[in-house]
């Protein structure tokens, strides 16, 4: 796989128009998370969403990164599936991360990938849907495709404003000592 600033544009292009299928994936994941959490959390709109798509391309080392696991999620299969379980799942958290940012949301990210990805799964017929039976994607073709909108659902919506605690600046923020 090669990468350029072309093909960067063309995943990021992808990730953008993928909206229907991500948002509802999304809302669902912040509708269960809120409900274990006991707390309300903001949908997100598609706007929103693609909003925060340019906001992640914008920064070209994270760009490239995302790109690239964007790319090998699309492209990755195993014969048989199962013994590709793993490096699906560790790009899929991998990518989630990436896309959160910073810790604490990065490893945010990455946990949230794996409630999102236990809520999006193929039906018989190969399209994704959501746990609730939403329609979240074209029909599932690789090994890979079967966590990708699952971890951009689980980066997006931890970049995402909508959590109450994420509102207000951290009680914890030390003053620099004057010396």
């Amino acid at each position: 796989m090669r990468l350029t600033p072309e093909r960067v544009a063309d995943e990021y292009e992808w990730i953008r128009g993928r909206a229907d299928a991500v948002v509802p994936v999304i809302n669902e994941v912040r509708a269960g998370l809120g409900d274990l959490f006991e707390t309300d959390v903001d949908d997100v709109t598609a706007d929103a969403y693609r909003e925060e798509v340019d906001t992640v391309f914008a920064d070209g080392d994270r760009a490239v990164n995302v790109a690239a696991l964007v790319a090998v999620l699309r492209e990755l299969d195993v014969e048989g599936d199962y013994p590709g379980f793993v490096v699906d799942e560790f790009l899929g958290r991998e990518l989630a991360g990436t896309i959160a940012g910073t810790q604490p949301l990065r490893l945010l990210g990455e946990a949230t990938f794996h409630y999102a990805d236990v809520s999006v799964h193929a039906d018989e017929g190969g399209e994704a849907r959501s746990a609730s039976g939403e329609r979240a994607g074209d029909a599932r073709e690789t090994a890979g495709e079967d966590d990708l909108d699952a971890a951009l659902a689980a980066g997006f919506q931890t970049r995402l404003p909508g959590w109450d605690w994420r509102e207000s600046e951290s009680p914890f923020a030390v003053e620099r000592a004057d010396d």
